[in-house]
This record gives structure tokens, C-alpha cells and sequence, in this order.
């Protein structure tokens, strides 16, 4: 064997071996992240979630809270993981490009998951805004990875895309109630703003970023779904439960309505861009 086939072989002996680690790294990942939600479930007998820090991250705690059943998306997210998992481990996909790409970020954010439910476990909210603000910022990454590396057939688009802009989503109007709940238990009494204000406020700013993730992605679908079935939940128990407020309520309708339309009107101009080319003078 010549110098430049032996290095050659060396080359992919070493791209084989890191793609192995990367795989193996994807699916620790996955499972620290599943046993810590199960954990903070409460399933294993330990504290829920939403009864930790006092209570502070409950569907009654802030005017932003969701209504319990929004929390049933991370089953369907935590199951979109671990399919992600399995799939990125297939031989076909091991040395893809796009995986390469994907893997770190998605493996990072399982773990922030994870430390993000030790951080409200210990009733460290402050330090729970800081892994979920990162969580959003890795997410962001992720998913802005695969707008600018498309998928080539449905299934990695449904597995990888699919998931990842619902994590993202999710994790968008969670953040927001996060910080909500953090500045609600450290005694923030809105600088002489109603709380109901301030909501409007909070809501406002995510729908701008969803709807503008929206726009940027080219009508990606997922992040829409995730953010709007939080907002909805918002909506819900302003309406039906405590503290009751018909104002932030109806916030949190227009945000859906304006999340919603800005995605598929970008989904409909970037469909007809690729049928028709651009538009010229």
C-alpha cells in the first residue's frame, strides 16, 4: 500500500471511530435525559416538578404558567429523542454530514435537560433560568443546523427535524415561564406594573421570536406547533383556573395567531420560490 492510500485508511479509520464515539455520546445522552424525567416526574416516588421549589413552577404559580396537560408534549419530545437516538446510530447514517453536524448540540442539550430538572429538584430556580436559557441557546443552534442542512428524504426530516423544532418550541414559551416563576419566588413585585402587564409583556417578546424562527426556518412547522400548544395552555388556564386573567388570555390567542400565520405564509412564499424560482423584475 502506497503513503497516500495508507493514510488514507488511517483517515477513515479514525472518521469510523469518531462517528462510533459521537453515536455512543447521542445515546448516553438520551438516556440520562429520560431517567432525570423520570425522576422528576415523581414516578420514581421523588418530588414532581411542578410541586419542587415551593411550588413555584405550578399551573397556578404566575400568570404565564401553562395548565398541567401542556406538560404531556415531553412525552411525545422524550419519544421523538430516543427515536433520534436509535436512528443516528443506523450504519446509513454514521458518517452523514448532517448528523456529524447535529449530534454534539443534541447530545448537550439531553444533558442540560437533565441538570435543568436537578436545578429545580434542589430548589435552585436562578440556577434553573441559567441551564434553560443555554438549553434555548443549544436548541437554537440544533435547529438552525438543520434549516441550513436540509434533509434529503421524509424520514430524517419527521426523526431529526420534526423533534428538534418541537424540543425548541417547547422549550421557548418554558423559558419564558421560567423566568416568570424564578422572579415570582424571589418576591419581584413588577416594579409597580401589574403581573398582568408584565405577562402580556413576556408573551409578546416570545411570540416575536417564535414567529421570527418561523419566518428565518422558511415555514418549519414543528417549533409553530410546540410554541402555540404551550400558548394555548397559557390561554386555558388564564380562562379556567388561577390566577384567572382574560386579558393575558386573549395575549396568548393573538400569539398563537401570529405565530401560525407568519410560519405558513413563509412555508407558502419559500414553496413558491422553489416551483417557480425567484421573483425578478
Amino acid at each position: 500500500m502506497s503513503g497516500p492510500e495508507r493514510a488514507g485508511a488511517s483517515h477513515a479509520g479514525r472518521s469510523r471511530a469518531a462517528d462510533l464515539v459521537r453515536q455512543c455520546v447521542v445515546a448516553v445522552s438520551a438516556v440520562v435525559a429520560v431517567v432525570g424525567a423520570f425522576v422528576g416526574s415523581g414516578a420514581a416516588g421523588g418530588t414532581r416538578i411542578q410541586d419542587a421549589a415551593g411550588g413555584a413552577l405550578a399551573a397556578d404559580a404566575t400568570p404565564i404558567a401553562p395548565a398541567g396537560p401542556a406538560f404531556a408534549i415531553w412525552t411525545l419530545i422524550y419519544f421523538g429523542l430516543l427515536v433520534y437516538a436509535v436512528w443516528q446510530f443506523l450504519p446509513a447514517q454514521r458518517a452523514a454530514d448532517r448528523q456529524r453536524r447535529l449530534a454534539y448540540p443534541v447530545a448537550a442539550s439531553l444533558l442540560l435537560n437533565a441538570a435543568w430538572i436537578l436545578s429545580v429538584q434542589a430548589g435552585l430556580l436562578w440556577l434553573s433560568v441559567a441551564v434553560i436559557a443555554v438549553l434555548l441557546a443549544v436548541l437554537c443552534w440544533a435547529y438552525w443546523t438543520c434549516v441550513r442542512h436540509p434533509p434529503h428524504h421524509l424520514a430524517d426530516a419527521l426523526i431529526t427535524d420534526g423533534t428538534i423544532g418541537l424540543y425548541l418550541g417547547w422549550v421557548s414559551i418554558a423559558t419564558a415561564a421560567n423566568v416568570a416563576a424564578a422572579l415570582a419566588a424571589s418576591g419581584f413585585d413588577g416594579a409597580g406594573i401589574p403581573a398582568e402587564v408584565w405577562a402580556i409583556v413576556v408573551i409578546a417578546v416570545a411570540t416575536i421570536a417564535v414567529a421570527a424562527l418561523g419566518v428565518a426556518s422558511r415555514g418549519g412547522l414543528a417549533p409553530m406547533l410546540a410554541a402555540s400548544w404551550g400558548l394555548a395552555w397559557i390561554a386555558v388556564g388564564r380562562l379556567t383556573g388561577e390566577p384567572h386573567s382574560v386579558p393575558v388570555a386573549i395575549a396568548a390567542i393573538v400569539g398563537i395567531v401570529v405565530i401560525v400565520a407568519s410560519t405558513l405564509t413563509a412555508r407558502v412564499i419559500a414553496a413558491r420560490t422553489r416551483r417557480l424560482g425567484p421573483v425578478r423584475d
